[in-house]
């Protein structure tokens, strides 16, 4: 049987033994993707920083469509997870040639899929009119959005490329790209929107314009990687033509469009808050952009560990042992709501001084914006967690290539109890953006809670239907 392995073993010394043997190996994977994630994360942020110097406006318009921006991508990494769950289960299998092949296959529907993307993101700005925002964002956004058009094709390529380094736990090469991505995406940034470094100032689009930059070197620089180590020469991946596999492509379409559907529907959260919260007015705006710098933290940080958890899953269903991966799955959901119930104590002792990251306290709307933050960050410290386990959870079962159920518990936990429970709180009650939040919060405790139930379901499923065989 191939549950009958070191960790999967009725033997309480062996269990132990296979738990830190799984942990290991899963922070060994984490680790780097967590780092590399906090960078591209920096990046986000840095963008959002030297565009606040401009002023309170630009902060808002610029966070707003870069926002935007980011959760389409968002929703196509989703689509492309899938990816990784083939190489992962390949590998598992002792298939390494299709791992390979799986991969090329990605290139391919990642192209097919940000071509629209593209398009989308060039008139962004218009988009922002027809949804109700301020003409003056829209105004500073049009530059900008046209300019980071570029970025969608690199990135999505360098996606698939890292979850197939992913699959195959060689992360590190990622995290030093993206690390050192942090530094150019910087100097380009700073020099292109406030004209230092003699390069030329063209203000919020120079933003867009380094993000692009940037988004081609990382992708260079890990194709090179990829392409000159030898250990990645067993799989084929530049071995042989790019040709279109519809078998495969079609799988990946099948399994990967409820994944992105999933995350259009948390995505698709984020998006209604950050749009309401304009409704508000300017100062709410901003002061969500201050939140969102700080959730999306501890979001990378999870999806580092998320990342580790599904290729593990995808692995050892591979390996046809399902009760390893049920043990990957409860050991990264475990320790990861261990850390960030932990990481609580920043958001509700020191919520000025996240403020002061993005605003000058000599801006004049810093003590409005302030005063909303610290009362946000409080329903923030709250849901953190939850949003973190819910992202785990649900690249847990992508691993088991169950992409269906949690759609519909999306669907349920993101909008009717999220949008359709914070928009009550707001309007119906009048406690507006803090309404918008508290809604926020109980849509992602409810997602997390059902999806990390069903991974458990399934992953207890499959050990009895291997026992039985």
């Amino acid at each position: 049987m191939a549950d009958h392995q070191v960790g999967a073993a009725p033997s309480g010394q062996l269990n132990v033994i296979g738990n830190v043997a799984e942990l290991r190996t899963l922070m060994k994977i984490a680790l780097p993707l967590m780092a590399a994630y906090l960078s591209e994360f920096a990046m986000h942020v840095t963008t959002k920083l030297i565009v606040g110097g401009l002023g309170y406006e630009e902060l808002a318009a610029i966070g707003l469509a870069s926002d935007l921006s980011l959760e389409i991508l968002v929703i196509l990494f989703g689509l492309l997870s899938i990816v990784g769950v083939f190489a992962a289960e390949s590998v598992g299998a002792g298939d390494n040639p299709a791992a390979g092949h799986a991969t090329r296959q990605g290139f391919i529907v990642a192209t097919a899929v940000g071509v629209p993307a593209m398009v989308f993101i060039w008139n962004l700005d218009s988009v922002l009119i027809l949804a109700g925002q301020d003409e003056r964002v829209a105004e500073i956004a049009g530059p900008y959005v046209r300019a980071l058009s570029g970025f969608i094709m690199p990135i999505l390529w360098f996606t698939v490329l890292r979850n197939f380094v992913t699959a195959l736990a060689r992360t590190n090469a990622v995290m030093i790209i993206s690390v050192v991505a942090v530094g150019l995406n910087y100097f380009l940034t700073r020099g292109l929107v406030l004209g230092e470094f003699g390069l030329p100032a063209l203000g919020p689009a120079g933003a867009g314009y380094a993000t692009t930059i940037v988004s081609w070197a990382m992708f260079a620089a890990l194709a090179i990687y990829a392409f000159k180590t030898p250990f990645y020469r067993g799989y084929g991946l530049f071995k042989e033509k790019l040709r279109i596999d519809r078998v495969i492509c079609g799988e990946i379409i099948r399994l990967g469009i409820p994944i992105a559907g999933l995350v259009v529907l948390e995505a698709g959260l984020f998006i209604a808050v950050s749009i309401l919260s304009g409704i508000f007015g300017v100062i709410s705006l901003a002061a969500y952009q201050v939140l969102t710098g700080w959730i999306g933290i501890t979001f990378v940080l999870g999806l580092g560990m998320a990342e580790a958890v599904m290729v593990r899953v995808a692995y050892w269903i591979g390996r046809r042992s399902p009760r390893s991966a049920r043990r990957a799955g409860v050991i990264g959901m475990v320790l990861s709501i261990i850390a960030l119930t932990l990481l609580v104590m920043i958001p509700l002792n020191y919520p000025e001084q996240i403020v002061r990251v993005f605003l000058d306290p000599s801006d004049t709307g810093f003590d409005a914006v302030n005063t909303l933050a610290a009362k946000l960050l409080v329903i923030a410290a709250i849901f953190q967690v939850f949003d973190v386990l819910q992202v785990i959870a649900a690249r847990a079962l992508r691993g088991v290539k169950d992409t269906y159920v949690p759609l519909w518990i999306a669907a349920f936990g993101y909008w009717v109890m999220g949008v359709g429970g914070g928009c009550l709180l707001a309007f119906h009650f009048e406690m507006e953006t803090i309404g918008l939040w508290w809604g926020m919060a109980s849509g992602l405790i409810i997602t997390a809670t059902l999806l990390a139930l069903r991974f458990l379901k399934l992953a207890n499923r499959k050990i009895v239907a291997s026992e039985r065989v």
